[in-house]
């Protein structure tokens, strides 16, 4: 339960940061954030990562949908017990549900955080999302899960109270 309730609140905080973005900043356009380091900036974005697949909005908004599925499925069913590997995957689905969101009901995916240090794409809270997540169930799997999952079931127990 307590997984379902930060996936709904990382996909609210994602979602009203882009509508703040959308209704505060003229598109194209940069405010300052972190100085030297970040800008708003207000983007669009009909593909996935670097823009690969753009204009291939319904087919990533269908890979959203089954992998937000998939995510929720292996959350519910336990597939990791630890709460490390369920963060991760609530991270992961997150991203996945926020950025379904916008393909969705807008046909695009609004961007907003602009790295100014170095030249990276735009992106946004469930990118975020799902970068962390990423990163966090990869290192779970590869190099913690034998060694949480034994004693999974009791730390998933304590967590869960």
């Amino acid at each position: 339960m307590i997984y379902a309730i930060i996936a709904a609140a990382l996909v609210a905080v994602d979602q009203l940061v882009k509508y703040l973005v959308m209704t505060n900043i003229p598109f194209g356009e940069h405010v300052p954030f972190i100085p030297y380091i970040l800008d708003l900036t207000y983007v669009t974005n009909t593909g996935a990562a670097f823009s690969s697949f753009s204009g291939h909005t319904w087919a990533l908004a269908l890979v959203s949908l089954v992998m937000s599925v998939l995510l929720a499925l292996a959350l519910w069913k336990g597939l990791f017990k630890h709460p490390f590997g369920k963060l991760a995957l609530t991270l992961l689905l997150a991203g996945a549900v926020g950025n379904l969101i916008d393909r969705v009901f807008r046909k695009f995916v609004v961007d907003m955080f602009n790295v100014l240090f170095m030249n990276f794409a735009v992106f946004n809270v469930a990118d975020i999302c799902v970068v962390v997540g990423g990163i966090a169930a990869g290192i779970y799997y590869l190099f913690l899960m034998d060694k949480l999952e034994k004693g999974g079931e009791k730390a998933d127990d304590d967590a869960d109270r």
